[in-house]
């Protein structure tokens, strides 16, 4: 494996690292400026770090316990694939849902573009399906 690979595979570690101890600041130092994502059901890409943020702090509130593992992750020349699975408590209010206090488990697959010392693009595609699933109430029985 090449330094360049070997670094930006470090650099991702570190992201996912800094993002589970909710070091947002940190987090967002390691974006470029121009930062873009690019996510499901969104038809143009998202920029700017702030948008990362907003994510990341959606996804904290709503599962202030989130652990993250990385259960792969490889690279080529400016990009980084990683199959992670993230666990928490849903114990603040997530995409419109009230705290359920139920523990959830989902998936997500993620390409990183990296420019120098910064991620510069991401592509993720979290199972939302499943984790909508875990914390949508109950049907009441009549």
């Amino acid at each position: 494996m090449d330094s360049i690979t070997e670094k930006n595979l470090a650099l991702l570690s570190t992201a996912y690292e800094t993002l589970e101890r909710g070091d947002l600041d940190a987090c967002v130092e390691m974006l470029t400026e121009d930062f873009i994502a690019n996510l499901p059901g969104v038809p143009e890409p998202l920029r700017g770090r702030e948008v990362w943020r907003l994510g990341a702090q959606a996804m904290l509130d709503g599962f202030p316990d989130l652990r993250i593992n990385v259960e792969d992750m490889f690279g080529v020349d400016d990009k980084v694939a990683v199959r992670v699975h993230f666990r928490g408590t849903h114990r603040g209010t997530f995409q419109g849902i009230a705290p359920t206090d139920r523990p959830v488990s989902f998936r997500s697959i993620e390409i990183y573009r990296i420019e120098g010392d910064h991620i510069a693009e991401e592509w993720v595609a979290p199972d939302m399906i499943s984790l909508m699933q875990q914390i949508s109430p109950v049907p009441s029985a009549r």
